[in-house]
């Protein structure tokens, strides 16, 4: 028995999904301790959006070390932290006219969705959240309330209280609103909390992944996202968005809502914003809700992390102009082209996602774990997702060399064409 299985605990996942010891990666490949290189579709669930090791992040966390910069500092003020602010302003919030405070939370997604469910309910003195069905908001208690996936919750241990699930998009196959039944639930919903005698109180937030990641890559529109704005807005809750995997260009900008015509109230980063790997999340609020706080109520030992920092600091360059965001268009119509054929020839599959992240849903969740073990067979690293792990994700980084996106593509295809067949 390896060392993994007699002493890592058995809560471990991926390693069973990808049953081999990893040693080298680089950009969008990965490479075992055997010599095999295998396609990285799966980008460490969306966190490497800029590739494994970097080399412009690898440079600068290197001459960052060896300068003997801060590496850590709790919520003090250091030259790392600066310059990253600095960048994010003038990146990323001025030429949206955002004046979003920054608050630098714990260094996972969780840790920001706990942070922003915290300051609502202080700002509005209510207690509901409302979350939405198949959403997937972290592991941790208040997070996990959030969570929409039954087996994630069952492992609680305690009661789950205080959010509320509505139905997400039209809540069909189609994950959209074109029948009209994603504004006739909001509809339902803001007749509720109008009607006094309902018995159902305006929450303090709504928390909404634009794109549902983890629950299935559900797009739900830009007509019932503005709808939902436009509800919280009238009933006096705020609008959380969670953008921990679908932001950071993922899908084409830096926000995942940036051509959804709305302004969240506070909006949730993690993941690909440490740029290289390294931990790092954020919560950005607005300013007369920043307020609210005061200091040291919800802290933590890495909100200091100064490698994330400097590595995020690159990651910000990349938005400094359209080539990259360019290149994911270009790219996500790839993708879209080499799996049009698999939703064309079988009308078990669907096709749905958004930029650089796409999910293929092959209707059962034994197909979709066939698909990802033959690919892995083939070397292509890819995951399930979904309602009983029914739709395959494509999570590429977005700085996939074109010659292994098509690559990875074919194999994609050619596995999922036989796995359709022998399971038709």
């Amino acid at each position: 028995m390896s060392i993994f299985e007699q002493r890592e605990s058995n809560i471990r996942a991926y390693s069973r999904v990808y049953p081999v010891v990893f040693d080298k990666a680089f950009n969008a490949k990965q490479t075992d301790e055997d010599g095999k290189e295998y396609i990285d579709f799966f980008a460490g669930a969306g966190v490497l959006n800029f590739g494994h090791n970097n080399e412009k992040m690898t440079s600068a966390v290197v001459d960052y070390i060896q300068s003997n910069g801060v590496t850590h500092s709790l919520d003090m003020e250091t030259v790392a932290k600066r310059t990253f602010m600095e960048k994010f302003e003038k990146t990323i919030l001025k030429p949206r006219h955002m004046d979003h405070k920054m608050q630098f939370v714990g260094p996972t997604g969780t840790n920001a969705v706990e942070a922003a469910m915290k300051l609502a309910r202080r700002v509005t003195s209510r207690q509901e959240i409302v979350a939405f069905t198949r959403g997937f908001h972290g592991m941790t208690l208040g997070s996990l309330a959030a969570t929409a996936n039954r087996y994630f919750r069952g492992a609680a241990g305690v009661p789950l209280n205080h959010v509320s699930h509505y139905p997400f998009g039209c809540e069909k196959p189609c994950m959209g609103c074109e029948s009209g039944c994603g504004q006739a639930n909001l509809d339902h919903m803001r007749s509720l909390y109008e009607d006094v005698s309902s018995g159902v109180t305006p929450p303090a937030a709504f928390l909404l992944e634009t794109i549902q990641a983890e629950g299935g890559v559900n797009v739900a529109s830009k007509e019932w996202i503005q709808a939902l704005a436009t509800l919280a807005k009238d009933v006096g809750a705020l609008l959380i968005i969670d953008d921990i995997q679908v932001g950071m260009g993922r899908t084409g900008s830096f926000f995942s809502f940036d051509d959804l015509g709305i302004e969240p109230d506070i909006i949730c980063l993690a993941k690909g914003l440490g740029g290289m790997g390294v931990p790092m999340a954020m919560n950005l609020n607005k300013p007369d809700l920043d307020d609210y706080w005061s200091p040291g109520e919800h802290t933590g030992t890495f909100r200091g992390q100064s490698l994330s920092f400097v590595a995020g600091t690159q990651a910000l360059a990349y938005f400094d102009d359209d080539e990259l965001m360019n290149q994911v268009a270009e790219k996500a119509e790839v993708m879209n082209e080499a799996l049009a054929p698999l939703e064309t020839n079988h009308a078990n599959i669907q096709i749905r996602g958004k930029g650089m992240i796409i999910g293929l849903d092959v209707n059962t969740g034994e197909r979709a774990k066939m698909i990802v073990e033959e690919c892995f067979k083939a070397g292509l690293l890819i995951a399930s997702c979904g309602t009983g792990g029914r739709v395959v994700k494509l999570i590429p980084p977005l700085t996939i060399p074109d010659e292994e996106l098509q690559s990875g593509l074919a194999t994609l295809v050619d596995v999922t064409q036989k796995v359709m067949e022998a399971t038709a």
